[in-house]
């Protein structure tokens, strides 16, 4: 049988090419590609996840079913070309042609194209039909570096006490919050952030990476070749409280700032996380050891909120999963069959994931999301999952929304109740409906009821054995039963599920 894949996570290389180069304002691109491709990357996908409306930056070369049959894409991509230049649109701007999956598919090579352009043109292969967006971004750096910034960097010298960060790029999740929160890091171990590339870099500067006397590298997908490339001491981004500690460590470590590091260490734990101490040590901190949690993102914030979570607070987790796929990781298919018949607490993940829960109505979990696509908008710098301050938001998230899980144990009114029942007034002043859980139930109604209730999160399983045994007694009660039978509990609980 062959091996289908449902729901892919992932975009290609193309589009991983086109939010690398295009965060770079300096850079204009000329994508070889039909309208409608343009229009996802540039436009609507970029518009639901990093709240930009439109990349500047970008323009399509069009292909129609002319180039595709008979002249191939080059005549396409001179008139662009000429259309920009005419525009004055590529003044100040180095100019990138670049490859997609409709282009590599006819066999399209731009290379002897390009040196018939603008001086300095560059045509860069997608490699659109065998890349995921995460191989292709690591391989975009590098080749920005090999094209553009070795050259610049020629006659540059480390600078003692500067730190480069690398690989924040649009479409990359939570990228303005957690790039935050490295910065004050290295900031508070001591260091100066010299480049962050390429959110907040350009083209021509980018020779300026071999000035950092360290590199920190945002995410474990990509960003690891060019930080070797570059021949500095490196290492990732953090997440969680031991993790960010020993960071803050090494940091003071390589940059000679021991005394500053630790001094940071020691006032972060008076002041950031004392929330997540207080939190820990208050009634909120039984819940930690009950409440299940899963996890479908990127490695980054999988095996992050795993450590955290799972080593650091000993919350139980039913699944973490990484994406792109590593051997042995559950598919697509086997995530949604997970979480169809045993949903955890809690499940950080992307779009997919909400909709495997929805379909299986699974009202009682709690949906995070950790990872695009979306559609969710992670523009803001108040939601960190990285360092200290992600620690005390991931935790006071998942408290929050605990105590809004905790609501449908509130005791309600009897008119509410009945409302909820759908038990008439009538019926309500004749005794119909009224003392719901004074009924009898034959064991084998008591056991459909555990059973209904065994596939929910533990902290929904109180509110829900509540709202269930209502139902139940309230359908007996209209029918003038007095007990409860297996055929009127499997009756009340198949409808229920449904």
């Amino acid at each position: 049988m062959p091996n289908i894949i449902r729901d892919l996570p992932e975009t290609s290389s193309y589009w991983a090419a086109t939010w690398t180069m295009c965060a770079l304002p300096d850079v204009h691109l000329i994508c070889d590609a039909p309208i409608g491709c343009f229009n996802l990357v540039a436009t609507a996908v970029p518009d639901y996840t990093d709240a930009i409306p439109h990349i500047e930056n970008i323009t399509p070369s069009v292909i129609t079913e002319q180039e595709v049959g008979g002249t191939g894409t080059g005549p396409a991509v001179q008139r662009t070309y000429e259309g920009l230049r005419d525009a004055g649109l590529l003044e100040g701007k180095h100019l990138i042609v670049i490859s997609t999956a409709e282009s590599e598919m006819i066999g399209s090579d731009l290379s002897d194209l390009v040196t018939k352009m603008a001086p300095g043109t560059t045509f860069f292969h997608s490699e659109s039909l065998t890349e995921n967006e995460w191989t292709g971004r690591d391989r975009v750096l590098q080749w920005l570096w090999d094209n553009y910034g070795a050259a610049q960097a020629q006659n540059l010298s480390v600078e003692p006490g500067t730190v480069n960060i690398i690989g924040p790029t649009y479409g990359c999740f939570n990228s303005p919050s957690d790039l935050l929160e490295v910065r004050r890091l290295i900031e508070g171990a001591g260091g100066r952030v010299n480049l962050v590339f390429p959110y907040e870099g350009t083209l021509s500067r980018m020779g300026d990476l071999a000035k950092g006397q360290i590199n920190v590298v945002l995410y474990k997908e990509f960003g690891h070749t060019l930080a070797n490339t570059l021949g500095q001491p490196w290492t990732h981004a953090p997440m969680g409280i031991r993790e960010t500690t020993a960071f803050i460590r090494q940091l003071g470590e390589w940059l000679g700032t021991e005394a500053q590091a630790e001094a940071f260490i020691a006032s972060e734990k008076r002041t950031t996380l004392s929330a997540v101490w207080d939190l820990w040590k208050g009634p909120q901190g039984d819940w930690f050891g009950t409440t299940t949690i899963g996890v479908v993102a990127t490695e980054t914030y999988t095996s992050g909120l795993k450590r955290f979570l799972g080593d650091e607070l000993g919350m139980p987790f039913t699944l973490a999963v990484s994406r792109p796929m590593r051997p042995g990781d559950l598919d697509n298919s086997a995530i949604r069959k997970l979480l169809h018949k045993s949903p955890p607490a809690f499940i950080f993940g992307s779009i997919n994931e909400k909709i495997y829960l929805s379909e299986a109505g699974a009202r009682q979990t709690n949906f995070i999301p950790a990872a695009f696509p979306g559609p969710i908008v992670r523009r803001a710098v108040g939601t960190p999952f990285m360092g200290y301050r992600g620690a005390v938001y991931v935790v006071q998230d998942i408290v929050n929304r605990l105590y809004e899980s905790l609501f449908n144990f509130l005791p309600v009114d009897g008119a509410y109740a009945q409302s909820r029942s759908g038990v008439p007034a009538s019926a309500a002043a004749n005794g119909a409906g009224t003392a719901p859980g004074n009924l009898p139930w034959q064991a084998e109604a008591k056991q459909l009821l555990d059973t209904a209730l065994e596939k929910l999160p533990f902290l929904s399983q109180i509110s829900a054995s509540r709202e269930l045994q209502m139902k139940v007694e309230t359908h007996a009660r209209q029918r003038g039963l007095k007990e409860i039978t297996a055929e009127v509990a499997a009756e009340v609980l198949s409808s229920a599920g449904e």
